[in-house]
């Protein structure tokens, strides 16, 4: 092969680079390299499997969230939809051995109920995504403090939510991480080979211009936040079968980390651009971030403060750009 041209092929790679994933893979590294001055088992295997089975219970989430935010929305139900899967799926194993059965897509069909309230209200009554979500997640609380009379759920998870979260069927890997994959695959293939995945980049670029091109930009933005609903309240399936049960807040945790991981990613806040290989490096980033603050012993507050900190940086340089094009 000539010198001009592995130029023309380097080149040629260098323009389909992602710089923000660029970026985000290289600070996956410096947290690494940042971790292991710590600690000298944060590079062993074992230690990188465990972020990683972590990791997929917010990869998870945040695919449902990088959907969204493809459209130019955004999700803020997505805590108490969390917790509706946990709490519902858990529920569902106290009916018997159909119940144990069933407790995985009920806890899933769940979300996609309160995703399709959230996806109605923005399609059809044209209400702020803000508004409609925040408005989806306050009901979502309520039913749950009636369901629970206030008190901490009792009931537990089932065999297959707890093999599903905490196994490793094949070749050592955590079963949950194998979820993530094949959840992953799923949105790129959704994303990138279907004529849905198309409308969402289509509506997150020019909503106006989608619909005078004939896309259906109702019914996408219905069914892309139903998806939402689905893997926030699968999410929270996989949480409870990790911890063997649900908690009132257990989803409270996963609205920052979720939206930051897709911005760090790539994902511009404004719509119609984003790639889920960013998804995945911002997933790992914060998850590594996470790690490391746990090991100088931060507070939950000051990990708020952070991943804040991070999501305003990146709506200043998104919506920069955003507004240049």
């Amino acid at each position: 092969m000539s010198e001009g041209t592995q130029t023309r092929l380097t080149g040629a790679l260098l323009r389909r680079v992602d710089p923000p994933v660029a970026i985000a893979f290289g600070c996956i590294i410096a947290m690494l390299l940042l971790g292991s001055l710590y600690s000298r088992s944060f590079l062993s295997p074992e230690y990188l499997l465990q972020q990683l089975k972590v990791a997929s219970f917010l990869g998870v989430i945040a695919t449902g969230t990088m959907i969204v935010i493809l459209l130019g929305q955004i999700d803020l139900s997505v805590p108490w939809v969390v917790a509706v899967g946990g709490m519902m799926s858990t529920a569902a194993t106290g009916w018997g051995p159909v119940g144990e059965a069933m407790a995985i897509p009920f806890g899933i069909a769940c979300g996609v109920v309160l995703g399709l309230l959230n996806g109605f209200g923005v399609a059809y009554l044209r209400i702020p995504s803000m508004i409609i979500t925040l408005a989806v997640n306050a009901v979502a609380q309520g039913l749950m403090v009636v369901h629970t009379g206030g008190f901490s759920p009792q009931d537990s998870s089932s065999p297959a939510m707890r093999t599903l979260a905490t196994g490793d069927f094949l070749f050592g890997l955590p079963n949950a991480l194998l979820v993530w994959a094949v959840v992953g695959a799923g949105a790129i293939f959704l994303l990138n080979r279907t004529t849905f995945g198309r409308a969402v980049y289509g509506i997150g670029n020019r909503e106006r211009a989608a619909y005078l091109s004939g896309i259906d930009t109702q019914r996408v933005v219905l069914v892309a936040f139903a998806i939402a609903g689905g893997l926030s309240a699968f999410g929270g399936v996989l949480l409870a079968g990790y911890a063997s049960k649900a908690a009132q807040a257990m989803g409270d945790a996963y609205l920052l980390p979720a939206i930051a991981a897709v911005v760090l990613g790539g994902a511009s806040i404004l719509g119609g651009r984003g790639s889920y290989l960013g998804t995945i490096a911002g997933v790992i980033l914060i998850t590594l971030l996470q790690s490391i603050l746990s090991v100088i012993q931060m507070s939950e507050a000051g990990r708020q403060i952070t991943y804040g900190v991070v999501i305003i940086a990146m709506l200043l340089l998104y919506g920069r750009e955003g507004r240049a094009r």
